[in-house]
């Protein structure tokens, strides 16, 4: 009989510490409803205490949540524990995860701890957390740079505690698969009350071996293993879900263990991070990159037409790309756009389907042929705009190289019509210039990026930017065929997030200082690291 394996997802806590993925509530809880039909068996929501922010969308998120468990990470401190468990206690299947180095260095830097107070802090730290939520979780922070006998003797402890779950993370990612096994096989071998708990592993990819070292784990008897979607993380990120479960369903002869990730969602899951943070992952990238199902080699084609297997492993079906053979386009009805929707992953209700085929036919009128990335970008993209939204009536731009650039924007809000000029170094510029004065609400362009959705000179424009009060960063997505378009499209998607969330009335101030948009403001810069 196989062996389960907990798939523990931290995308939302570990992998939103990495510069440019930090979230807001809104964003997290579509992020946790896509993590839930993937199939991940536990979400961390968050760090509780971190910050106001953070513990509404763990509270959000476990007040939301299905049969999953909801954990929030927490110091080994009162204060954290109690954000953590007031954070979760709606959720169906709460858990308190807690935490403590335990290596000597991080006892003697970190810390400034003997190793003695250490396990006494660890041991009443669980018990306060015990008292409070039945599911506790206890993590040896820089596991596996610790000593060995004196984690099996605060793995003991902590068990007798009532901790249910260990985990044995490695927290800058310095081991290499052989010590995962010895770690792992060690404490299952000294611990004498190691069977009342589940161990799990919690792998860093500093020397690119977070997957090798997870499969290790597991082969040395870890039940749980914690990673994020696409591997992100704190600097060179966490193991990858997808490769993971790729992995034991690719090799199930070597790793005969199951998981109840649906590996078929795993690829609508890596779109969605994509889209909420605005960042793509490499090309490269195994399972979900563009080229991880391309072959562009003559010898490679042809065995390939031959059979698929002599250079797929995996099929692009089993991750979720779906083929279709027939075309959509200006002639198609809306059933037929339905029921592509519902084949890409996007079921849509009447309203919505209403809505997006408008919006499609729009764009059958500027494109000839409409792929499946089309398609996608067009659902991911789309806004359902608000009463309170700005909505873009109309732009004309005037630019060359011997001119400067001019632009004339129309905006709609509650269905009155507004109207400014501005000019700009170039057309861009120009434009959103124009929406800052309509809106009346300052702000800068923090990052702007354009990327083609598909090939050919009719492709559409994907256009991401990130604008800032001052204070907070909001996040925008606009497509169209017009490039100018989907830069007003994606500064209006995150003007409309800005206001709303500082619940802005039509020609107030915000508290914040004056922001320039600057030419070199569209450039882009390194993300800061607690962005809003």
């Amino acid at each position: 009989m196989q062996d389960q394996i907990i798939i523990f997802d931290t995308t939302l806590r570990d992998g939103e510490q990495a510069p440019g993925y930090s979230m807001n509530l809104e964003e997290k809880l579509k992020m946790a409803k896509r993590l839930e039909k993937l199939g991940v068996n536990v979400i961390e929501a968050g760090f509780a205490i971190a910050s106001p922010g953070d513990f509404e969308a763990v509270k959000a998120i476990a007040d939301n949540a299905g049969d999953l468990i909801i954990a929030s990470l927490s110091r080994a401190l009162e204060k954290d524990i109690d954000a953590s468990y007031q954070a979760t206690k709606n959720a169906k299947r709460p858990r308190i995860h807690t935490f403590l180095a335990t290596s000597d260095l991080h006892l003697q830097y970190k810390l400034k701890m003997s190793k003695e107070e250490a396990l006494e802090r660890s041991i009443k730290m669980v018990k306060y957390a015990r008292n409070l939520c039945p599911d506790v979780e206890f993590s040896l922070e820089d596991a596996t740079r610790t000593d060995l006998d004196y984690m099996c003797r605060v793995v003991e402890e902590v068990i007798k505690a009532g901790a249910k779950t260990i985990n044995l993370p490695d927290t800058v990612g310095y081991a290499t698969p052989i010590d995962i096994e010895t770690m792992f096989k060690t404490v299952l071998n000294k611990v004498p009350n190691v069977d009342k708990a589940i161990l799990s592993a919690h792998c860093h990819n500093d020397l690119g071996l977070g997957l090798a070292n997870s499969l290790a784990a597991i082969k040395a008897g870890a039940r749980q293993v914690e990673g994020t979607i696409c591997g992100i993380g704190e600097r060179a990120g966490n193991t990858a879900i997808e490769e993971l479960t790729m992995s034991i369903k690719t090799r199930n002869d070597i790793y005969p263990y199951t998981i109840d990730v649906n590996s078929k969602e795993i690829y609508k899951t890596a779109r969605a991070l994509s889209s909420i943070t605005n960042i793509k992952p490499f090309p490269s990238k195994a399972i979900i990159g563009s080229n991880a199902f391309a072959h562009e080699s003559g010898i490679h084609q042809h065995g390939i037409m031959a059979n698929a297997k002599t250079y797929e492993i995996m099929t692009p079906e089993s991750v979720g790309l779906v083929k279709t053979e027939f075309i959509l386009g200006k002639h198609s009805g809306q059933h037929a756009f339905v029921k592509r929707m519902e084949d890409l992953g996007y079921p849509l209700v009447k309203e919505e389907a209403n809505r997006l085929f408008k919006e499609f036919k729009a764009l059958c009128d500027r494109k000839k042929t409409i792929s499946n990335r089309d398609l996608l970008a067009l659902v991911e993209s789309s806004e359902s705009w608000g009463e309170n939204d700005w909505t873009l009536d109309k732009f004309v731009v005037n630019s060359g190289n011997m001119m400067t650039s001019t632009a004339c924007v129309t905006l709609l809000h509650k269905g009155k019509k507004y109207e400014e000029v501005a000019v700009g170094s170039g057309p861009v510029y120009a434009a959103i210039r124009a929406v800052e004065k309509i809106v009346k609400h300052p702000f800068g362009l923090y990052d702007y990026s354009l990327n083609a959705v598909t090939e050919h000179r009719d492709a559409q424009g994907e256009v991401f930017v990130k604008i800032t009060d001052g204070e907070e960063f909001y996040r925008g997505r606009g497509v169209s065929t017009d490039v100018i378009e989907a830069s007003i499209l994606s500064t209006l998607a995150a003007v409309n997030h800005m206001i709303n969330s500082n619940g802005l009335a039509l020609g107030s101030s915000i508290n914040a200082q004056q922001m320039d948009l600057s030419d070199d403001m569209l450039v882009g810069h390194s993300d800061k690291k607690n962005e809003g």
